[in-house]
């Protein structure tokens, strides 16, 4: 069933305003991967008594929110290299453990930003093709398909106005059918096998969405 919330006149969110939600939507408990650019600002707004515990794909269990002046430690980054703080409880270990925790369905939910994301929940986030582009696949792939859930979180459109969800994707694959649900500046999506729901708009309405995506939305009772 389609959520499509009353337009939201605050809209555009802010990166901020974005990664809120997200942390927002984590269950409880949950064991999470944040990737590196946006979804790193999810870690400042889980509360302390969420029982989330996050991943890094470096080698670390229970990272905290970023380091403000005065916490800064050079040895204790995120994987992108971002300084973190530390949990209680937080543990270390090498390079390969942390992949083997990723590739082997160990975690809840990756968060992750994306160049596109089709229709079908094909997700294209390490390389746009361009030929002076440098490809940055990291461990993205591990985490699309390892993951038992994917999020992603981006802007809907490019600087020039370019749909940034899609029919399908022009850039080289991440990974197929691995995303659940998209966060973006003026909407929230979910991707399920009978299409595309909006969930939530912010500053703009289902329609034009419609319209400047080039995509239609499943129905409100479907």
């Amino acid at each position: 069933m389609n959520q499509t919330s009353p337009t939201n006149a605050q809209g555009p969110l802010s990166k901020h305003d974005i990664a809120a939600l997200v942390a927002r939507d984590i269950p409880h408990g949950a064991f999470v991967n944040l990737g590196i650019g946006q979804p790193t600002l999810v870690a400042d707004h889980l509360s302390p008594g969420s029982g989330v515990v996050l991943h890094t794909e470096n080698g670390m269990l229970n990272m905290g929110p970023a380091a403000k002046e005065g916490q800064v430690d050079p040895d204790l980054t995120n994987a992108g290299k971002v300084p973190v703080t530390e949990l209680p409880g937080a543990a270390y270990f090498h390079h390969a453990d942390s992949f083997a925790m990723m590739r082997g369905g160990h975690l809840d939910i990756c968060v992750l930003g994306a160049f596109q994301v089709s229709a079908h929940g094909d997700l294209a986030n390490w390389h746009t093709g361009a030929p002076d582009a440098i490809p940055a696949v990291g461990g993205a792939m591990d985490l699309a398909i390892g993951a038992k859930q994917v999020f992603v979180m981006m802007d809907l459109f490019t600087k020039d106005g370019t749909p940034k969800l899609v029919r399908e994707c022009t850039y080289p694959l991440t990974g197929l059918a691995c995303v659940n649900r998209v966060y973006t500046d003026l909407a929230v999506f979910d991707i399920t096998p009978r299409g595309v729901s909006v969930r939530q708009t912010f500053g703009i309405d289902v329609p034009e969405l419609e319209d400047r995506l080039d995509l239609r939305f499943l129905a409100e009772d479907a």
